[in-house]
């Protein structure tokens, strides 16, 4: 990068991006990173995938050279329990894309400890945005991925934060489905490979939790393989 691009690019607006290591995710740091420098977060909260994920994170900022990175550690959700991703005594339901509902995959107010954990970190290191791959249109119908929370958690901005603060959490997926999520990250040239989405396994993704069929569903309706392996798959 020459100087006159560093300059460029140092003019750009900071962004925290919300890596989980998932695809969409994936898809929403590489659109943030079309307009705003980067830093990432990675937050580990219990889960039964917290290692794998946690791996994908890593790759994915390596693969684009992101150097501002914060993982944070919230496992006291798995002690409070109530979600199928935190308590392994509750089965993670299969083949149940579509039931009506809020899953028992849901992860009570999850999302919102997140974002404080990046509004945090935004306010001392200057970012002006938050960005989260949340889909409110094609997703498992959890509460903390609608619009109107994300439009309730900016006004919390503005009332939590010093008067010169501005911090805006950005949702640049909320309108797509899943096709349309593999697609953006095709064009963007994402590294969709070094994504992982399983809810349960954490080497070769189950092809059966809601999260798989989501994703499948997207990959197949786009036409393209995808790239990491599924049980049974040759």
């Amino acid at each position: 990068m020459d100087s006159n691009s560093e300059e460029t690019y140092q003019d750009l607006p900071l962004a925290v991006c919300l890596v989980s290591g998932g695809l969409d995710s994936c898809v929403t740091a590489a659109i943030a990173m079309q307009s705003c420098r980067v830093a990432f977060l990675h937050v580990n909260y219990g889960q039964r995938t917290e290692e794998r994920e946690l791996k994908a994170f890593k790759a994915i900022a390596d693969y684009y050279g992101v150097k501002k990175r914060l993982v944070a550690d919230i496992s006291y959700l798995k002690a409070i329990g109530g979600s199928a991703l935190t308590d392994t005594d509750l089965a993670v339901p299969e083949d149940s894309l579509g039931r009506p509902g809020v899953p028992i995959t849901y992860v009570p107010f999850r999302n919102s400890h997140i974002l404080a954990i990046a509004t945090s970190w935004g306010e001392v290191i200057g970012a002006r945005y938050i960005y989260i791959g949340a889909i409110e249109l094609d997703s498992s119908g959890y509460p903390d991925c609608r619009k109107s929370y994300f439009a309730a958690y900016n006004r919390l901005i503005k009332e939590g934060t010093r008067p010169e603060t501005e911090i805006e959490v950005v949702t640049p997926l909320i309108d797509y489905n899943k096709e349309m999520v593999v697609r953006k990250g095709l064009t963007l040239k994402a590294p969709l490979h070094l994504t992982w989405s399983c809810y349960q396994n954490q080497e070769v993704a189950c092809g059966r939790c809601e999260s798989c069929l989501l994703r499948l569903k997207g990959f197949a309706a786009a036409g393209v393989r995808d790239p990491i392996p599924y049980e049974g798959q040759r």
